[in-house]
């Protein structure tokens, strides 16, 4: 089991990441923070969606201090590989650095997005979208989250519904999709 630092900085803006066309071939590496100005340079990144057996989503409040969607609510956890580090490792390993929990993935799409957040900033990603199960609370990482709950699948789908909801874009895109595919769902949850 995954031990947990909760106050440990995980992620840094000088951070590499992996820059990617539109087929997933790597192309360069680029820091952080100069993906994610004016509409974003196309990168890799993993989003994880957590279930329990009650029906209930994982969500987490972005910590006020992120540069996009500081203080909005999204799924369980998301972020971006290493150089060489494959996406199911990553998600692997952020799910232990921001929710303190282990558990198998299953890999469920991939697709690419852009999202503008403001005039200098935007998302721009390849996004390899994993889903588990698990049924004890997380132990977050206050530097990444700064609140949780878990929400009953049907009551993430209405706040899908309202526009004034401070949800992250990929965590509606992402949503859609997944209710799209019930046979995924339904192998973590009865949802």
């Amino acid at each position: 089991m995954f031990t947990p630092n909760p106050s440990e900085v995980v992620s840094d803006d000088k951070d590499l990441l992996v820059l990617v066309n539109s087929n997933d071939e790597e192309i360069g590496l680029l820091d952080k923070v100069s993906c994610h100005v004016a509409n974003g340079v196309l990168h890799r990144a993993v989003s994880v969606f957590i279930l329990n057996s009650n029906g209930e989503v994982l969500l987490q409040k972005r910590h006020d201090s992120k540069a996009l969607w500081g203080g909005y609510w999204s799924n369980a956890c998301c972020s971006h590989p290493h150089p060489q580090e494959s996406a199911l490792d990553a998600a692997t390993r952020r799910v232990g650095e921001e929710l303190g929990l282990t558990l198998a993935l299953e890999f469920c799409f991939k697709f690419e997005y852009q999202a503008t957040f403001d005039s200098n900033h935007a998302e721009h990603e390849l996004c390899s979208v994993f889903i588990g199960g698990a049924d004890r609370d997380p132990v977050v990482n206050d530097t990444e989250i700064s609140d949780w709950r878990w929400v009953p699948a049907r009551v993430l789908d209405r706040y899908m519904l309202d526009e004034n909801m401070p949800l992250t874009p990929w965590l509606r895109l992402e949503w859609q999709q997944l209710r799209a595919s019930p046979d995924v769902l339904r192998r973590y949850t009865n949802a």
